[in-house]
């Protein structure tokens, strides 16, 4: 393959994940300002300036197109234990994964639950607030599960083998999941994220350690 073809291939993508943006951001947009069940497809298709036909191809549901914001996180926690330095067991992971979810709570990043920034609070009002859109959360989020299962299996000694590793990572991804929802709770009901951030690491550290004493050689389950 040479240089030209590899600048044509990379200015596609480029394009590609410019549209998939595009079309997000013009679809959330309609949803906050009018509501997620009163707005059609064809009218995001025409305020995006594309066809219908070419919407279902970047995103084939209607919900896909708010969830798009979550694409990227979807095997996050996988790629965290894979790239994780000396990860050798599935303690070595966990540790990994909570110091990733503390620096997120560092960083307010919005996965956490632990940001007070209109924009966020509005989109996860939209989220929580539409049952379809909750429903296709929890695929994404069984998808998550099955890569973390996949990554934890890989590293051997989860006790159980691999249906260990399935309930080691849907207990993780359920802590993950219960933290960003009461952080993001108590946010929606006026505190800051200042406020609410000590308590995020207190709970953080408690639910971590919960699966830290589970996983342990000769611990709870």
């Amino acid at each position: 393959m040479d240089e030209t073809t590899d600048m044509a291939d990379g200015l596609r993508e480029r394009k590609k994940r410019q549209t998939y943006e595009r079309l997000s951001e013009t679809a959330i947009a309609l949803f906050l300002e009018r509501g997620f069940e009163k707005v059609s497809v064809a009218e995001i298709a025409a305020a995006a300036e594309v066809s219908k036909p070419t919407l279902f191809r970047y995103f084939p549901t209607k919900e896909d197109l708010v969830l798009h914001r979550f694409a990227d996180h979807e095997d996050e926690a996988a790629r965290v234990v894979t790239g994780a330095r000396g990860a050798g067991s599935a303690l070595d992971a966990l540790h990994a994964l909570h110091t990733h979810f503390a620096d997120g709570l560092a960083r307010r990043d919005p996965v956490t639950g632990l940001n007070d920034d209109p924009r966020v609070l509005a989109f996860h009002g939209l989220l929580y607030g539409t049952p379809s859109l909750v429903a296709r959360a929890y695929a994404y989020q069984r998808r998550s599960e099955a890569a973390l299962a996949g990554a934890l299996g890989a590293l051997g000694g989860v006790p159980g083998g691999s249906v260990g590793a399935r309930l080691a990572a849907g207990q993780i991804v359920a802590v993950q999941r219960v933290l960003a929802e009461e952080n993001w709770r108590r946010i929606a009901a006026g505190e800051s994220a200042d406020r609410v951030r000590p308590d995020a690491v207190v709970a953080a550290e408690l639910g971590f350690g919960q699966l830290r004493d589970g996983l342990a050689p000769g611990g709870r389950s």
